[in-house]
């Protein structure tokens, strides 16, 4: 790795996760979405970013700050933002930059010295990061602003849900990511945009690009690179994230995504986990229902209670275990759900539990089932492990009788 600048980089575009909450957002939430699409709101965001800049700003002008200026307008070019860009100076604090957005124009505030220790395609990094935060909220007629204002809305609201403040959180911390791949393309490459967010988090003068990368890659050894950040990732996370996108490896945004929301839990779930849960619990129940005698009225009414429309599988589906191996966080959830369909129909005596028992090891979560089951069922553990010795032939009993 060096300090130069490539000479390419990759299309810069939302992520994945940006689409897929702007169509989750449309859909499960219409009312809501609408508000926050209309003219009206918009209007009010507006008149109350205004106030704001105002009062809490000094505005450094094109005339009093030309170098800063030249910078700015070279940033927004690279990155094909044609709006007016107004540039502010905070209050003292921590080195910082941000945007306040208004339609069709670009308001970007420093806070504490970040014009006196950065310069050149450093400063030209952080502005390119501030203004693609407006090119993306300007995106798609700004579906991705109001993503984002209807989750900063539900976090504010006392019936909002675990799921929401996930959903937020997550959003801002792919934006985050978003932004940084816009720095990088305003400075024209990896190393200014990497010393840029080094320096600003440590205060330091001189910092090597790629001496930080290779820290970064360290730290985000496998299994060890994740994330708790609630507004923006850790500069490790960030560097190593942008350094992958910027190479066009096609593990960038897998890596991401891998970083940022980790596998598949119950404590962390965002709407669209939510939505993969749903979808592979049907997947599940589909499998340990799919053998004929496991049609029972009373199971298939049970399963109904969960999907109105579900249907067995007819045959094995060999991804279900490879999906619940992925989302080790799920495994107890998976146990209980096997375990309440192995009680749901008594008059099938122990084949449910039978299935229950089988298809907990076929999925991976064995160990999870039988500590629910001697709790749930009050079984000794002998009595129990007499049923799972003889659980394969009366599965085989009960296929022949049933066939």
């Amino acid at each position: 790795m060096a300090d130069d600048i490539p000479n390419s980089l990759p299309r810069l575009s939302p992520l994945p996760y940006h689409d897929d909450i702007v169509r989750c957002l449309r859909s499960e939430e219409p009312e809501v979405w609408q508000w926050a699409s209309s003219a009206q709101a918009r209007e009010e965001h507006a008149s109350t970013v205004r106030k704001e800049l105002l009062k809490e700003t000094y505005r450094l002008d094109a005339d009093a700050h030309p170098e800063l200026h030249r910078h700015c307008s070279a940033a927004a070019q690279r990155l094909g933002l044609r709006v007016p860009v107004t540039l502010y100076q905070a209050g003292d604090g921590a080195m910082n930059a941000s945007l306040y957005y208004l339609p069709g124009e670009a308001h970007v505030v420093f806070t504490g010295p970040v014009l006196e220790r950065l310069q050149g395609a450093e400063l030209e990094a952080v502005l390119g990061h501030e203004l693609a935060h407006h090119l993306l909220w300007e995106l798609e007629d700004g579906a991705y602003h109001a993503a984002d204002r209807v989750l900063t809305l539900a976090l504010n609201d006392s019936r909002a849900s675990t799921s929401h403040a996930q959903t937020a959180r997550l959003f801002r911390l792919y934006t985050e990511a978003f932004a940084d791949r816009g720095g990088a393309v305003a400075c024209g490459g990896l190393g200014p945009a990497v010393t840029a967010l080094v320096k600003i988090q440590t205060g330091l003068a001189d910092v090597s690009a790629a001496n930080y990368l290779k820290q970064a890659d360290e730290i985000c050894m496998p299994g060890k690179s994740s994330t708790e950040a609630r507004t923006h990732p850790e500069v490790f996370i960030r560097a190593r994230a942008l350094r992958l996108w910027c190479e066009a490896d096609p593990t960038a945004d897998p890596w991401l995504t891998d970083t940022l929301e980790g596998p598949l839990s119950l404590d962390t779930l965002d709407l669209l986990g939510q939505l993969r849960l749903t979808e592979l619990t049907q997947r599940v129940l589909a499998q340990l229902l799919q053998p004929g005698f496991m049609h029972s009225e009373g199971l298939l009414a049970h399963a109904r209670r969960f999907f109105p429309d579900f249907k067995p599988d007819a045959t094995r589906d060999a991804s279900v275990p490879i999906s619940i191996s992925a989302a080790t966080g799920t495994h107890d959830y998976m146990a209980a759900l096997l375990m309440d369909f192995a009680v749901a129909d008594r008059e099938l005596d122990d084949v449910p539990l039978a299935a229950a028992l089988e298809t907990a090891h076929w999925l991976g979560v064995a160990d999870a089932f039988e500590r629910l089951a001697l709790k749930d069922l009050r079984l000794p553990k002998r009595q129990f492990n007499k049923i799972k010795a003889e659980a394969d032939n009366l599965l085989e009993r009960a296929g022949k009788q049933h066939g």
